[in-house]
Order: C-alpha cells, then sequence, then structure tokens
C-alpha cells in the first residue's frame, strides 16, 4: 500500500478513494476564465485541477483564483525554480516539478526548503515526450528509461529530506504507461499519478485512457488519474468516472443501455443520456439498464438492479427481476430516481464484494 499524501483537503494514496484529475487549458493570467473552468471541472466531480504557471504574473494571479475555488490547486512549474516557489508562497496546494529541468540542485533543495515549510507536496516523474536522452541511450526499454528517471527524481528531492512525494511516469503509448507504472509500483512506497499523456483526440483518448489506466487499476495501481484528452478538460471526468466504474472502484450507478435493433420502441441512447444526467448526484454502486424493448430486454438487463423496458407509450419499470410499473415517458426519470434511492437505502449486497473496495 501507498503512502498517503494531503493535497489541500484530499487524501490520496493508503487505501483512498483514487482521485479525479485534470488541467485547465485556459490562459492562467485570465482569472475568469480559469475560475469558470475550474468551477465546471469541480461540478462535473473532478477533485483536483493543475493550473500552468509559467511567470511572475501567472503566479499573481494564482492568489485570487485560490481564494475564488475550493479545490485543490496544483501549480504546474517547469523550468525556472523561483516561479515553484512562488507558487507555493501564493497559496497552491501541490506544485508539479521536474526537478531534472528546475536546474541546480541548489535551486531544487530551496523549492523542497519552501514546500516543506508550507506542507505542500510535489509531484514528480518523467514524460516520454520530454524524458533526458541520456536515459533513452542508457536503457533498451523506455519503459525503463521513464522508471529511472523519476526514480532519481526522487532521491534527489529524498537527499533534502524532502518526502512528501507524488509519482509519474507517462507515455503516449498506452502500452508503455503500463509497464512502466508496474514497474514503478514495485520500486516506491509514493503514491502513484496515473494517466496517458498526449492521448489525443476524444475517441482515441478514451480508447488509450481505458485500456491503460483500465489495467493498472484492475492491479491496483493508481491512487490519482487523468485522462488526457484533446480540448476541452471537462470532457475528461465523465470518462474517467467511467474507467473507475468498470474496475468497480467508483461509488456512483451504472447505466447499461442495449445497442438497438428493429423492435427498439423508444429512443434508447437519448433515454439513456437522461437517466444518467439524472442521476448524477447519486452516491452508492447500483447497475441501471435502459433498454429498447421488453422482447430481448429481460435477458439482456440480467443482473440490473432498476431496468426500464421501451414501449412505444413510455416504459415498463422492474426492480429485481420484477416488473413494478408502467409509466408513461414524461415519468420515467422520476420514477427511476425514486427506485434507485429506495434500492440504495435497503441495499447490502455490495458490503462483502472484495473488488469493489
Amino acid at each position: 500500500m501507498t503512502k498517503v499524501v494531503k493535497i489541500g483537503n484530499t487524501l490520496i494514496g493508503g487505501g483512498n478513494p483514487v482521485a479525479v484529475q485534470s488541467m485547465t487549458n485556459t490562459d492562467t493570467k485570465n482569472v475568469v476564465a480559469t475560475v469558470e473552468q475550474i468551477k465546471k471541472l469541480e461540478l462535473a466531480g473532478c477533485e483536483i485541477v493543475r493550473v500552468s504557471v509559467y511567470d511572475e504574473e501567472c503566479v499573481e494571479s494564482l492568489k485570487t483564483i485560490k481564494s475564488l475555488v475550493k479545490i485543490p490547486i496544483v501549480a504546474d512549474v517547469h523550468f525556472d525554480y523561483k516561479i515553484a516557489i512562488g507558487s507555493i508562497l501564493a497559496g497552491v496546494d501541490k506544485v508539479r516539478i521536474n526537478p531534472g529541468n528546475i536546474g541546480a540542485k541548489w535551486k531544487v533543495e530551496e523549492v523542497a526548503r519552501v514546500a516543506k515549510d508550507h506542507g505542500v507536496p510535489i509531484r514528480v516523474g518523467s514524460n516520454a515526450g520530454s524524458i533526458d536522452e541520456s536515459y533513452l541511450k542508457k536503457f533498451n526499454d523506455p519503459a525503463d528509461a521513464l522508471v529511472q528517471s523519476a526514480i532519481d527524481e526522487v532521491n534527489v528531492l529524498e537527499s533534502f529530506g524532502f518526502n512528501d512525494i507524488i509519482v509519474a511516469v507517462k507515455s503516449s503509448d498506452p502500452i508503455e504507461t503500463i509497464v512502466a507504472n508496474e514497474k514503478l509500483s514495485k520500486m516506491t512506497s509514493y503514491p502513484l499519478h496515473i494517466g496517458v499523456t498526449e492521448a489525443g483526440v476524444y475517441e482515441d483518448a478514451i480508447v488509450k485512457s481505458a485500456f491503460a489506466l483500465g489495467h493498472l487499476l484492475y492491479e491496483k495501481i493508481g491512487d490519482t488519474i487523468r485522462v488526457s484528452i484533446a480540448g476541452n478538460p471537462v470532457n475528461e471526468i465523465g470518462i474517467a468516472h467511467s474507467i473507475l466504474q468498470s474496475v468497480r472502484i467508483f461509488d456512483g450507478p451504472e447505466i447499461i443501455a442495449c445497442p438497438t435493433c428493429a423492435r427498439t420502441e423508444i429512443n434508447v441512447e437519448e433515454l439513456a443520456r437522461d437517466v444518467k444526467k439524472s442521476l448524477a448526484d447519486v452516491k452508492g454502486r447500483i447497475k441501471v439498464a435502459v433498454m429498447g424493448c421488453v422482447v430481448n430486454g429481460l435477458g439482456e438487463a440480467k443482473g440490473a438492479d432498476v431496468a426500464v423496458f421501451g414501449t412505444k407509450s413510455g416504459g415498463v419499470i422492474y426492480m429485481d427481476g420484477k416488473m413494478i410499473s408502467t409509466v408513461s415517458r414524461e415519468k420515467i426519470l422520476s420514477t427511476l430516481k425514486d427506485l434507485v434511492v429506495e434500492h440504495l437505502k435497503g441495499d447490502k449486497k455490495f458490503e462483502n464484494d472484495k473488488s469493489c473496495k
């Protein structure tokens, strides 16, 4: 089990829930736009937000941003140790640096000293796109190069007596990401931040991230995750939750839906999306099925706690495999939500499921 590290009011590692994080793509100097995006991320279920801090003006903006949001803020800093220190003094909850690109060791030591004085953890690691060429020349396997680079950076911080560390090794290659994190997890007890970097546009990013992160999380590797998608970062959060849910470590409703066929009597995609949205604030593990018809639906929905089967006039509602009622289209969402809440109040079947812990 990894060590516990506190990022603002969020604990990661040590068996704490896997935290979902993202990064703003607004200019940090634009406080209004950045705060607006951070709040949208938080509303979507993001738990940690990283912002790029590339000059002194960004550092000044951090002070205002921190005063306007509640979610933990991470300063992403490269090259300039003064910017890292300024970010800590501005009140950020974590800094992300790579000691290798900060410069002389005394500069890294200064960052570590200030971070330790203010109780601010540091995330270090290596990225396949920016790893020092010397590691790639030394190791035949790129995953080994990533791991050793990260370990060396951890060693630098530890040499200054700093141990409040999160580690990350990332690649745009999902297999490389898996292998590197599997190896790293055996070499350190610090919490691991996992993700496929530069994963691409929406569909590609989803597939790569689901494969790599799902695999690692199933192996109990990873304490905080990010799904990197080119574009609006808010899109990353729902995908991250879906990945966590597929490996049974997300505490929320699972919506399943049939692929539809000529027998379909209701718009399954639209209804499934509406159901998912209406249950977004519900906590607890429960499976809800949205099926296009009763003909095949009963078999396809087997195992669902609550289900709706489409009819021309609305839907037939089932609970624990038994028909409860027939409702109009307008009442499907409210009826389903009431049944889900009722079911969760009395449902104990997940308590002894080790895979859900």
